[in-house]
């Protein structure tokens, strides 16, 4: 019985082995539990090399949430050209997806960042200044003038719909359906309907 030897990645795809593998671990367990032992042995190498890739614990640990922030934003960015309605739709059921698909991974982001390293807490206020950022546009494309206290409402309503999908039932039907009714009509209460 022969032990084949790994395959050898260049370093960028050993980067991105090393952080699919964090957000892996990280669906089941919190940020602090995070282990690099346990990254490196699934991935095979040594520990030591995985601190070739990240410059310590704390690197990797940033690396790792800024990929699932990355892909969240990336789930929820309006496609270039859309009117405000298609653009508010985008970006709450690219929310509500990326949610509803990555539950537990998104529930140590958000509830487990709160409590830990300040730098993975500020990837992830800088992604909810994004998706407010995102609110702010849709409000824009919408020709209203600005209610007062606009950019306060749009991280209010940020901070609404994360409640909003972690905790809407999902084993009824059209849940989803109902839930993107629920997070739109909210947001056009608070900021004026689209024109």
């Amino acid at each position: 019985m022969s032990s084949a030897r790994p395959r050898r990645l260049a370093p960028e795809e050993r980067r991105q082995q090393l952080v699919k593998i964090g957000l892996e671990l990280l669906a089941e367990q919190p940020l602090d539990a995070l282990s690099t032992d346990e990254v490196a042995r699934r991935a095979g190498i040594s520990r030591g090399l995985l601190f070739h890739y990240f410059a310590s614990k704390r690197d990797y640990h940033q690396a790792v949430v800024r990929a699932a922030c990355t892909e969240l934003l990336d789930r929820t960015t309006p496609p270039p050209g859309a009117d405000a309605r298609a653009s508010l739709h985008a970006m709450t059921s690219g929310f509500v997806d990326y949610v509803r698909e990555h539950r537990q991974l998104y529930l140590t982001l958000v509830r487990g960042a709160s409590a830990g390293d300040p730098a993975v807490q500020r990837v992830v206020d800088e992604t909810r200044q994004v998706l407010a950022g995102r609110v702010l546009e849709f409000h824009r494309h919408t020709g209203r003038p600005d209610p007062p206290r606009l950019a306060l409402t749009a991280r209010a309503w940020t901070a609404f719909a994360e409640e909003a999908v972690v905790n809407w039932p999902t084993d009824e039907p059209d849940a989803r359906d109902e839930l993107l009714d629920y997070l739109e009509s909210h947001l056009l209460r608070l900021v004026g309907p689209a024109g």
